[in-house]
């Protein structure tokens, strides 16, 4: 098969994308200090980068560059071929050092959303990497690649114009999308199209949300601890819960914006007799992990180690105790345990009687140093208020 002079209309827009995605996330890298927003958004350029290559490198597989100009001297084309072996190499490693270093934070445990979107997991079986000395080494080198692409974006434009206004044959014209007129067809059609996008988004959704499988089903439900909670406290609920109707809320702000979350697995066993305040109890187990919040970043960070932990605390409580009836109202000493720290702050709640059921609603303030919550990467609450806002709406009915 003879080669065209022109690369394919496919390898042209590859080649773009991930040059200008390449320095605009060398830009982003050195611009981002103090913005999560564009934090997350390197991330999700470099990891953008790291699949298009895939494609690349397989459509550069299937459809061969056209052949570089007869006149050019043995050198220059040895150099060539460095240069191209240099940016494809530094495609595939600026990615992945990044996705490492990400991977091996110490210190900051903020996941990885793919454009707001997709969860992305660290890479599996680095944490010896996960250290002063290993995270210091390849972030550095992560750095340092964006000086290893100038000096090779240098000698590629560099050569490329050497080409095109010397007295060789041009090379420019080749990359350009048709800023030349014609300069050469393919002489058969390019082909592969569907192996190398199948193949890199195929890898993408095969990192992304395989991980993902294996992990929903490692944290217990709340509803399915119910029942032993119940009589290890030694509490006899009289009420019955309509959780369709009953909501767990919080409300805080990040970055001077305020969200709402809700945790959407929890039980409640509630011995309450307004006639008997003295010997009333509840007991509320969340289900940490079922907490949800308008931005999926804010929801994955919550899990992390330095929020709820959900891996290694999978389960809070609230044990309400010491209530008062206040006017047309009530109080309650609510006791909040927390990756095993415990604090204590008042409840205050109404009662409503709402057809043949109760409805209470209530709420509380809690703050996040005692309960060590975000205390590595915001502990002076620059970004995510120390005050947490949670409400509180209970629909029961007499048990029996």
């Amino acid at each position: 098969m003879t080669r065209s002079p022109r690369y394919t209309a496919v390898a042209i827009a590859l080649h773009w994308a991930i040059a200008f995605g390449i320095l605009f996330m060398i830009w982003l890298g050195w611009n981002m200090d103090g913005k999560e927003s564009w934090f997350q958004l390197h991330k999700s350029v470099g990891i953008t980068i790291l699949t298009l290559t895939v494609a690349r490198i397989i459509w550069r597989v299937m459809n061969p560059p056209p052949p570089l100009p007869a006149d050019m001297k043995p050198w220059e084309s040895k150099a060539s071929h460095a240069v191209h072996i240099g940016f494809y190499a530094l495609m595939v490693i600026m990615p992945l050092t990044g996705w490492l270093t990400v991977s091996i934070s110490y210190d900051f445990d903020i996941p990885t959303v793919i454009f707001g979107l997709f969860s992305w997991p660290d890479i599996p079986g680095v944490g010896f990497l996960a250290n002063e000395t290993g995270f210091a080494i390849v972030s550095n080198i992560h750095s340092k690649l964006a000086y290893v692409a100038f000096a090779l974006l240098a000698l590629h434009v560099g050569g490329a114009l050497k080409h095109e206004f010397g007295p060789e044959e041009g090379v420019l014209k080749r990359m350009m999308p048709g800023l030349f007129g014609k300069t050469g067809k393919p002489s058969s059609p390019p082909r592969g199209f569907s192996a190398a996008f199948g193949a890199a988004i195929g890898l993408f959704l095969l990192i992304a949300f395989v991980p993902q499988l294996f992990s929903s089903g490692e944290s217990e439900p709340a509803g399915n601890r119910a029942a032993g909670n119940s009589s290890e406290t030694s509490i006899e609920p009289n009420w019955v819960v309509d959780y369709d109707q009953s909501s767990i809320a919080f409300t805080f702000t990040h970055e001077g914006q305020t969200y709402e979350g809700t945790f959407g697995d929890w039980t409640a066993d509630i011995d309450f007799d307004a006639s008997d305040l003295a010997g009333s109890e509840v007991l509320v187990t969340v289900n940490t992990g079922s907490a949800a919040t308008p931005k999926k970043l804010y929801t994955d960070s919550l899990k992390s180690g330095e929020w709820f932990g959900v891996s290694a605390f999978p389960q809070a409580t609230v044990r309400l105790t010491g209530f008062e009836e206040t006017g047309t109202s009530y109080t309650a000493n609510a006791a909040l345990s927390i990756k095993d720290n415990e604090v204590t702050v008042p409840f205050a709640f109404t009662l409503e009687e709402n057809g043949g059921s109760t409805v209470m609603t209530g709420n509380t303030t809690v703050e996040r140093t005692p309960l060590d919550l975000g205390q590595t990467s915001d502990a002076s609450a620059a970004y995510v208020s120390e005050s947490v806002r949670i409400d509180v709406r209970v629909v029961a009915s007499p048990a029996g």
